[in-house]
Order: C-alpha cells, then structure tokens, then sequence
C-alpha cells in the first residue's frame, strides 16, 4: 500500500486532495505504514496472538523475543524516514502519535479483564490505539503539502474520525463476521478478556443473567461461553449501537472534508470513510 505513487493509496490520496506535487507523500505513506507494521508485532505479543488475517503471526513463527526486536527496528527505521523528509512539524505529530499509541495499550491492558470498563474507557482506548494513527497521517498528508491552517485541522479532524469507525466495526465483527473472511476466530477479543463496545453496551441493557454472564466472561477470558454472550449482545442491540456510532463517526468525517478542495482524491477519501460502515454489512 505505502509504495504506491499513483495516488490511490489512502495516506497518499490526502496528500494529493491538498495538491502536493512531489514525491514527499510516498515517503510519508511509507514511514506511517512502518509504524503500524511496528504496533501489530508488538501488539501480537501482547495479546498472544497466533492469527492476523488467517496468517500465522510473526510470534508464533519466530518467537516473541524476535518479534519485539523487530518492532523496535521498524519502529526506529520510520524515525529515520521521518527525518529525512525534513520537517520539524511532521516529526512533532509522528513522535506525538506514537506515545499516544504506546499509551493506548496500556489503556487497553488495565482495561483487559474487568467488567466495570467504561463506554468513555473504551472510547479513550480507540482514539489512542486506532484513531490517532489515522489522524496522524491525514494531518502529515497536509502539513507537507503546504495546506492552510484550516485545512490541516480538518484533514486531522477526518483521520480521527474514521479511524474511530474502523475500530468500532472492526469490534462488531468479533462478533458477526465469517472467520474464514476475516481471518479470525469470532469472540478472539472476548477470549482475551476485552470489554469492547457490544459487550459494554450488553451489560448496560442486559437483564440480571445476561450481565453475571458476560461479567464472568470479561474476567475469565476464553470463548467456552461465547454462543450466550452472542445471543446476550444481539438481544440487547450492542451490535446495532456500536454501528450506529460508527456511522455518526463517518458523517463527521464527511463533514470535515468540506474544507479541502474538491477532486478525485477527495472523493477517494469520501469513499473510504463509507467504506470503513460497508465491509460490516
């Protein structure tokens, strides 16, 4: 995705909707690929995952030692691009973002098995997880292509926003979607003691067995219970509400981008907000 110049990639889409006419936003799409490749190795030792995307991790085939040194690499490889771009402000966002990420998995490991985690502590983990990945590279894409200052808020204002959506449907299909599709099990976020935004919903509206099940659940990991806490969170409408904020999160993306020029890479990023609700349904 990142080494592509022809302006169809999402990082370098944005760079092109402000008009930028050299070859920056390939570096840039590069280094912000770097970093994300950085947190999934990281985050798969965390979460001792064995699977992403129907592929064995990098853990499971070489180890955790392995795979956190590699991380570390890529993670200081992207420093080393971020550099050699040349800009103050864009190595000011990428360092931000990243220890606003590091922060968001310890959000979501404090959060990792107990019952009592907030929709607004969740909400906090995916703006730092997820979101802010997003809103960084949107905000990079303006930044180097001279874009106004308005401009710039609302290209970062739109990452943040669909990476949000993205995050939220991606907790849907937990819980909905084909595992051969996907390249997961259904209910790997709940055997890993996630309380993510169905589950919390559930537990707000479930009746008194619903909540003593999915609380015992959160605490205990694992999927033995999953085919109840399936039917707990389609009978509570924790699928239909976690959506629904994923939508309201794409129409405020839509919104901002009022602000950039119209073109066909505007457009593009209209069509990836929308997809971020399509690929669930």
């Amino acid at each position: 995705m990142a080494a592509s110049a022809c302006g169809r990639c999402w990082w370098c889409s944005r760079q092109r909707a402000c008009g930028i006419g050299d070859q920056r936003h390939v570096e840039a799409a590069a280094f912000i690929e770097f970093i994300h490749t950085a947190t999934l190795l990281h985050d798969d030792v965390v979460d001792g995952s064995s699977k992403r995307r129907g592929r064995d991790t990098a853990n499971q085939v070489f180890g955790n030692q392995a795979s956190v040194l590699v991380g570390d690499f890529v993670y200081s490889r992207a420093f080393q691009m971020m550099a050699a771009v040349g800009s103050q402000r864009v190595m000011e966002i990428m360092a931000d973002a990243t220890n606003a990420i590091a922060e968001g998995e310890v959000l979501q490991l404090m959060n990792a098995r107990d019952p009592e985690t907030t929709e607004e502590r969740y909400l906090e983990v995916i703006h730092r997880k997820t979101a802010r990945l997003f809103q960084a590279g949107a905000e990079v894409a303006a930044v180097l292509a001279g874009a106004a200052a308005p401009v710039q808020q609302a290209l970062r204002d739109y990452g943040h926003h669909v990476g949000t959506a993205y995050q939220l449907v991606d907790d849907v299909l937990d819980y909905r979607s084909d595992p051969a599709a996907r390249g997961k099990n259904l209910g790997d976020d709940l055997a890993e003691g996630k309380p993510t935004l169905p589950l919390i919903h559930a537990l707000r509206e479930g009746s008194a067995r619903q909540r003593e099940q999915i609380r015992r659940a959160i605490e205990q990991g694992g999927i033995e219970r999953l085919e109840p806490i399936i039917a707990a969170i389609e009978a509570t409408g924790g699928l239909e509400y976690a959506v629904g904020l994923a939508c309201t999160e794409v129409t405020r993306a839509l919104e901002k981008l009022s602000e950039v020029p119209d073109s066909r890479f505007r457009h593009g990023l209209e069509a990836l907000a929308r997809f971020a609700l399509d690929h669930q349904t």
